[in-house]
């Protein structure tokens, strides 16, 4: 099977790597795969050479879009996919519209999030959704947004998890050791740690507000944040504000995440919105204990195997990440190993391959 896969960008995010995370497992299965991406300096690359990277280079004019459209349909007609399998709004659009004038034996696309826009997008979605074979989302609330938002007919979008590599996401004690000994992390010293895209979605000013009313008490614990985007400046001055500089470290995009999550002692989470928390799943699998907001199918994917607190309440997220932090050896030990078996009981690559691999096949 030849699939392309088209997304927006190849920049840090959750959807990003998710798409490079399946297209790796469609090369090892024998499938012939392009990575198509809009716009974007690609920062995340395939580790398996086999997997075909282009970009396309897109502009945000009118002219910029009819050189994607037409630069797109050349690159269909000549790969000829089986399949393109489209991911977020803007790929999403153009993909279905790209359809009007090239054969695409099967297209389907996916959104990532329970907000991908306001009222103009949801209303193309809609228009243009009869051009897709299969819409989906990520999770059941992000379904429900979408079909509430007027996106969708109630029914016509599936929700297909994000899946999680378990032997990549798993707890490594010399990783722990190793890097909490590099940053100078004493005994007795506890690790808060957040991933994700500095942006609005993230509300890291939320995570911050919680921080420091946990630091007006406790000198002991450390809040580290990997990622990047346009909202870094505006978080380190609100630290410096707070006078949390010294307690919070920015460590930017890294690409050892996965070792990074066996630092942490509890791992926190507090969007606005989301659409499935990859981070929180791949945090799980890691078997660190969790605190999340209720942002979309974050609660889905958490089920009972963490904390989950309302969206936008610093005041209750430092509550629950305090009652994290107090859980004794024992049963954060155990809260973590449930969390694991329950993202490899649910939310495996594998079986999310499996999935798109029915949904791929004509019926």
């Amino acid at each position: 099977m030849k699939v392309l896969f088209l997304i927006t960008s190849l920049d840090v995010g959750g959807a990003e790597r998710q798409v490079l995370d399946l297209a790796e497992r469609f090369v090892f299965g024998g499938h012939r795969v392009l990575i198509v991406y809009l716009t974007g300096s690609g920062s995340l690359v395939p580790s398996n050479y086999l997997v075909d990277v282009t970009c396309l280079n897109s502009t945000k004019s009118l002219v910029g879009f009819f050189q994607t459209f037409f630069s797109l349909r050349a690159l269909i007609r000549d790969f000829r996919p089986d399949v393109v399998h489209s991911h977020m709004v803007h790929a999403n659009l153009l993909a279905r519209l790209v359809r009007l004038v090239t054969n695409i034996p099967r297209l389907v696309c996916t959104a990532h999030s329970n907000n991908e826009g306001g009222r103009l997008r949801m209303f193309a979605y809609r228009i243009t959704n009869f051009l897709a074979d299969v819409t989906t989302n990520v999770s059941r609330s992000a379904v429900e947004a979408f079909e509430s938002k007027g996106a969708i007919k109630h029914g016509e979008m599936l929700a297909v998890p994000n899946g999680i590599n378990t032997d990549r996401f798993s707890f490594n004690q010399v990783s722990r050791s190793n890097i909490r000994d590099s940053e100078g992390v004493t005994e007795g010293e506890k690790v808060i740690l957040a991933v994700g895209r500095l942006v609005e979605a993230k509300d890291y000013p939320n995570l911050l507000r919680a921080f420091d009313i946990l630091c007006r008490h406790d000198h002991t614990i450390t809040l580290w944040i990997i990622g990047d985007g346009d909202l870094k400046t505006q978080l380190v001055e609100m630290c410096e504000k707070l006078k949390l500089s010294s307690r919070v470290k920015f460590f930017g995009i890294r690409e050892d995440v996965a070792d990074f999550y066996s630092c942490a002692d509890v791992y926190v989470l507090s969007s606005a919105w989301e659409g499935f928390g990859l981070v929180v799943a791949e945090a799980m699998a890691t078997e660190r204990v969790i605190v999340a907001t209720d942002s979309g199918g974050v609660k889905e994917v958490v089920g009972d195997k963490g904390i989950v607190v309302q969206p936008g309440n610093p005041e209750e997220l430092a509550a629950a990440i305090r009652h994290a932090l107090d859980l004794d050896s024992n049963a954060a030990r155990t809260l973590g190993r449930l969390a694991r078996e329950r993202v490899v009981d649910n939310y495996s690559l594998d079986s999310v391959v499996m999935t798109w691999m029915k949904l791929y096949r004509p019926r």
